[in-house]
């Protein structure tokens, strides 16, 4: 995902979390493009004419990212949160913009069949994370897993090393979480447990 090794992120990570401001400067280079790919991805499932630009997601994700207390641990931890950051922006902005049309248009996601847990056709983005929280109130390492991979576009390998999982056991956990949020999306009562 980046050009640059995955410890050079790791190392101004922690620098910038030990105090030096200086670190958050040389970091935004190497993590600007990893944040406008994981945006671009959001955004190719979002609707047409969809009013937040994937600049402005990214500098929104950045914000919220440098504003957040968080103990960095490594590059993976980093777009383990910049995932679920821009999830909450998404989400955020959806609201909005239904508070603002009354619950017209709602904002609908086109998913791809091979890479996302969950199949076509679109899904309303708001249903979508109320689903997330629903399965991470009983599985919260598959909504994570979904998350990382859906919203932030890692790839199993690279979700497998943020959550710390083998690859073949976040297939296994996709494959149970994606059946769980489509009987759940689709209306139907959801398995006891995904």
């Amino acid at each position: 995902m980046s050009e640059l090794p995955a410890h050079t992120a790791t190392f101004l990570l922690r620098a910038w979390r030990g105090g030096d401001r200086a670190a958050l400067d040389r970091l935004l280079p190497i993590v600007y493009d990893e944040l406008s790919s994981l945006a671009r991805h959001a955004m190719r499932a979002e609707r047409a004419g969809h009013t937040l630009q994937t600049r402005a997601l990214v500098h929104e994700v950045y914000v919220r990212l440098v504003d957040a207390n968080v103990d960095w641990q490594d590059r993976a931890h980093f777009m383990a949160v910049a995932s679920r950051t821009m999830r909450r922006v998404l989400v955020d902005h959806a609201r909005a913009r239904r508070r603002h049309k009354r619950g017209g248009d709602a904002v609908h996601l086109e998913l791809d069949d091979v890479a996302v847990p969950i199949q076509p056709p679109s899904v309303d983005i708001l249903a979508l994370s109320d689903a997330l929280d629903e399965l991470a109130a009983f599985d919260a390492r598959k909504s994570e897993i979904v998350e990382l991979h859906y919203f932030g576009g890692l790839s199993y390998d690279e979700t497998a090393e943020a959550v710390g999982l083998s690859a073949a056991t976040v297939d296994r956990e996709l494959r149970l979480a994606k059946a769980w949020l489509r009987d759940t999306l689709s209306g139907g009562a959801g398995p006891a447990s995904a």
